[in-house]
């Protein structure tokens, strides 16, 4: 479903000051393992964070790496700051949107990006620019939620689809990987533990 990046930016802003209480279940359940692994592949001198949220990830962030984080959201910025400020976190923060990054070609060795693409209104360009900010060799490391292979589930998500987007601005029924394999990227690997609809993907440039 095709909405606006200021529609989904309002969305997101709305939602902000209760974000981390509306996913504290699956965050204790399922997504902070998720986030450790995803962290645990980070590597070089500078990392970017796309789509940094609240700050979710600050705990898994490497202790010798100079951090860059970004967020479209105003007011999710708002909360990182709180919580940078809170665990004295290391990282320069910015209002930006993935579609059209300020840095230049390669800059950073590993860029990560957790349940970010499902919000962004044009994903391949999004990554494009995540491509284009690596310095040769280095990685792009995401954790998505995506569309399910099983026929069936698939019908029901894009079913969902609209109202789940009009609700909180997610797409439920992103197929990342083929947007992922359609860039430029060298070599491309999908961690063999990933389940049907939450994929762990290491892109390299």
């Amino acid at each position: 479903m095709s909405v606006s990046g200021d529609k989904i930016r309002q969305r997101y802003d709305r939602l902000a000051p209760w974000f981390d209480s509306l996913e504290g279940f699956l965050e204790g359940l399922l997504f902070r393992r998720l986030r450790k692994k995803l962290w645990a592949m980070a590597e070089g001198e500078h990392i970017l964070e796309v789509g940094v949220g609240t700050g979710k990830n600050f705990d898994f962030y490497p202790a010798d790496s100079q951090m860059t984080a970004i967020d479209f959201s105003p007011k999710m910025l708002v909360q990182a700051k709180r919580k940078q400020e809170r665990k004295q976190i290391k990282v320069h923060l910015d209002l930006m949107d993935v579609q059209t990054l300020c840095y230049a070609d390669n800059s950073f060795d590993t860029v990560v990006a957790s349940f970010v693409f499902c919000s962004v209104p044009q994903p391949r360009k999004g990554l494009k620019e995540l491509y284009r900010v690596l310095k040769p060799g280095g990685q792009l490391l995401l954790l998505e939620h995506v569309l399910s292979s099983n026929k069936y589930m698939a019908a029901m998500m894009n079913l969902l689809n609209p109202l789940v987007v009009r609700l909180v601005g997610a797409n439920i029924n992103r197929q990342t990987v083929k947007n992922v394999q359609a860039c430029s990227f060298r070599s491309i690997f999908i961690d063999p533990s990933s389940s049907d609809m939450l994929k762990l993907m290491r892109a390299v440039k």
